[in-house]
């Protein structure tokens, strides 16, 4: 695993009739600066947004592949605007450019999303639960990531790993004091996904602690993992 166990869019020329729904604010404030005829402005709020992009990434609420593509299309709004400009400062072509919605799109496009989880109590083949659909392909990762965490002489009480596998996907392992939960993503999760299903499997451990400890069945058991596949 690449972590340790341990770790971790024809509208109308007036621009507020460009998009049917609701903008968030800086996206307002942008429709603004368009009215004002003031291309600078724009760039200037095109070069906000890509300092929001760059620290929602640092702040672990986008996975890379959301920030290359919300960051590249800033950029590339920036460049064309500034192109255009210094070819006709006098012209209105930057206005279509620059109107804001495409962003809403890219961020949800890329959004990593929970399709498969399984759940194991330490040591035992035979799962406790299991909800989504995967490719048969993940199966070996999953074997894989067991058998490397049954092979320690003592399990961690706690742990959280992730690890990329087949077609870009990616496998979340969080471990816990009697059991083991497993999630497959359909692209790199944030930090803030990782950690959700790190929760998840906390909560699910607080929930049955009791039943975990008697090995009870797992219709006894309650689990917090299901919210995953509703996210």
């Amino acid at each position: 695993m690449t972590d340790n166990l341990h770790g971790q869019e024809n509208a109308q020329s007036d621009p507020s009739m460009m998009e049917t729904d609701p903008l968030p604010p800086e996206d307002r404030k942008l429709l603004q600066n368009l009215a004002s005829d003031d291309p600078q402005k724009a760039l200037d709020h095109i070069r906000e947004k890509m300092e929001s992009v760059a620290e929602e990434f640092a702040q672990g609420r986008l996975n890379r592949a959301q920030f290359n593509a919300i960051y590249g299309h800033y950029g590339e709004q920036r460049s064309i605007i500034e192109l255009l400009t210094e070819r006709n400062p006098d012209t209105d072509a930057w206005k279509q450019v620059a109107r804001p919605g495409r962003t809403t799109f890219l961020r949800s496009h890329f959004e990593a999303r929970p399709t498969y989880y399984i759940i194991f109590r330490h040591r035992i083949q035979k799962p406790l639960y299991h909800d989504g659909e995967h490719p048969n392909d993940n199966i070996k990762h999953i074997v894989g990531g067991l058998r490397q965490l049954w092979s320690l002489k003592e399990i961690p009480n706690k742990g959280l790993a992730r690890k990329e596998i087949d077609a870009n996907k990616w496998m979340v392992m969080a471990v816990g004091q009697y059991s083991t939960t497993i999630v497959v993503f359909s692209l790199q999760p944030s930090n803030a996904q990782t950690a959700l299903v790190n929760d998840s499997h906390r909560d699910f451990e607080r929930a049955n602690r009791i039943s975990l400890q008697r090995g009870v069945t797992s219709d006894r058991l309650v689990f917090p993992q299901k919210a995953l596949l509703s996210q």
